[in-house]
Order: C-alpha cells, then sequence, then structure tokens
C-alpha cells in the first residue's frame, strides 16, 4: 500500500508506502515501511519510491559535466568552484600535457570554462578536465544558478524544453549537471531566458509546466499566445540524470558552421572569375578569344 501520491511534498520520517515498494534515493526503510528521509517531493516509478530534495548542493560524480570558475592559480594545476561544498581541481596536464606554460596566461581567476570531471577521490574532490571538442573557457555571456535537482526539468524530455526556449530567444544555452547554466545572447533576451530558468526551477514539480513557459515566451517576445499548445506527458516531470552529450554537439555544430562561413568567404566564384577575365580580354571588335595563355587553360580546366 503507498500512502503518498506521486509529486507531494514530504517531511523527514514520513511514512510514505508498505514493504511491497522499493526503497529508492531519499528514502530508507523502517519496520516494512518505506520512509523518507529529507524534505522533498516523491517521485514514482513503477513500484520504486524517492523523494526528490527541494534544495540540494551538488555532489560530483565521474564523468559529469560543469561549468565552473577558476577561484586559484597554483603551481601545477587550477581551483576551480563547482558550485558544491567539494573543491574542484584542475590539473595542468589535463590542459597541455607535460609542455609547461604559464598557468595564469592560459586560464586565470574568474574565467569560466566548461568541464568534465575526470575522477572523484574519497573526500569527494573532484579532478576534472577538458578533452572533447565544446569543453573549455566561455566569453560573455550570464551564469544562472539552479538547484542541481532541477536540471533534468530544465531540459525536458529529450531536451523537448531547453530548445524550445533556445529556438525562442536565439540564445545559446549549456547546462552543468552541478546547477550552473551559461546563457549568450542579446541582452534583453538573456534576461529572459534567467527569468524563465528560474521559473522552471520555482516550479519544476508542477503539471503543465512546458505550456505554461511557451506562452510566456511567446506573450513576451512576440506579444501573444503560440498557435498551438504542447501536450506533456507525466515522464517529462521524473528528475533523472540528463543526458547531456547534446551541448557538446551543439557547440562542434557551431565550430562547423563557422568553419564553412569562413570558407565560402573567402573561396572565389569561377563563374565571376571567368566572366571578369571575359571583360578583360574582349577584342575591339567585340569577339572573345582565348588565344595561347596558359592561364585559360587553367580556369577552364577549374570550372
Amino acid at each position: 500500500m503507498i500512502y503518498v501520491e506521486n509529486k507531494d511534498l514530504v517531511i523527514p520520517g514520513q511514512v510514505l508506502a508498505d514493504d511491497e515498494y522499493y526503497s529508492g534515493r531519499g528514502t530508507f526503510k523502517e519496520n516494512g515501511k518505506v520512509c523518507s528521509s529529507l524534505l522533498g517531493r516523491v517521485s514514482l516509478r513503477n513500484k520504486k519510491i524517492r523523494v526528490i530534495p527541494l534544495k540540494s548542493k551538488y555532489v560530483p560524480k565521474k564523468g559529469d559535466v560543469v561549468i565552473g570558475k577558476i577561484n586559484d592559480v597554483r603551481f601545477s594545476m587550477w581551483d576551480v568552484d563547482i558550485n558544491s561544498p567539494y573543491s574542484g581541481i584542475l590539473p595542468a596536464f589535463e590542459v597541455f600535457g607535460r609542455e609547461k606554460k604559464e598557468l595564469n596566461k592560459v586560464y586565470d581567476v574568474g574565467d569560466v570554462l566548461f568541464l568534465r570531471v575526470v575522477d572523484v577521490d574519497e573526500i569527494k574532490k573532484a579532478k576534472l578536465g577538458l578533452k572533447g571538442r565544446g569543453m573549455g573557457k566561455f566569453k560573455g555571456g550570464i551564469i544562472v544558478d539552479i538547484a542541481p535537482t532541477k536540471v533534468p526539468r530544465l531540459i525536458g524530455k529529450k531536451g523537448s524544453m531547453i530548445n524550445m526556449i533556445k529556438d525562442k530567444t536565439n540564445c545559446k544555452i549549456v547546462v552543468g549537471q552541478n546547477g550552473l547554466v551559461w546563457v549568450k545572447g542579446d541582452e534583453d533576451m538573456e534576461q529572459l531566458t534567467r527569468e524563465i530558468i528560474h521559473l522552471i526551477e520555482a516550479e519544476a514539480h508542477t503539471s503543465g509546466l512546458t505550456n505554461k513557459i511557451k506562452n510566456k515566451l511567446y506573450l513576451t517576445i512576440d506579444g501573444e499566445l503560440p498557435p498551438e499548445e504542447v501536450e506533456e506527458t507525466e515522464e517529462e516531470f521524473v528528475l533523472e540524470k540528463p543526458t547531456l552529450q547534446n551541448f557538446k554537439e551543439e557547440l562542434e555544430q557551431e565550430e562547423r558552421e563557422a568553419e564553412e562561413k569562413e570558407e565560402k568567404e573567402t573561396k572565389p566564384d569561377i563563374g565571376e572569375v571567368i566572366e571578369e577575365y571575359k571583360r578583360k580580354n574582349k577584342s575591339k571588335d567585340g569577339s572573345f578569344s582565348l588565344g595561347d595563355n596558359s592561364n585559360n587553360s587553367f580556369i577552364l580546366n577549374n570550372k
């Protein structure tokens, strides 16, 4: 038997279900009962019951992607604030191997980086790294701080929520699993995105949130409601660990587009080259002759 419903607010020690239910994160078993171990909201999936804390600090885990700020530069490492009670370090060899460089000329105090947790020791100190395209220093933008437990709701099912915000505001957004979010775009859109992110954090437990956020975005930006509503499912509200590879892919795509744009701008149009040549080599009677100039052969063979 279960005594609570999905998303109910519960307190430490409150009995949630009988022994037929499995005890998940944020719960414990006592005398055949599943009880809450903290203040939070119930999450039910099949016969497993969990309690998601209303507010918690980030605990680093190997493989997480995080946003961190350089706090100090030492002889062979950077101290990084990863929005956690536990410290983070970025060893110099993770950045440039055995090569010796002045660390503060690469990253200095105050720089904000997108990093990966390489390892976590027994006292939860996180060793960080920058392997993989997309990792590195952020330029410009703003940082928004939310509870790490609300990150999956900000992302939404298959990225539905975060992609909707990106598309409507035209902002670049990168979300760290440690609850820090980087936003870059027009100043007005950055502030709107900050407001939207905090609204999602405050109402992550409520139903119909995707529609509410969509309506707010359209009303603020377009001055009218969207043409149709988004249908939500209960699965979208489950606060599971997010899949964050899309952020890396987005940054890689941005680099590819920049490279393609640069190549397009610098590559000459062969048609224009031929027309220019014709104009310069017209005879007096208006006819055009290729003659024996070796450059002509080059132009035609590369048409």
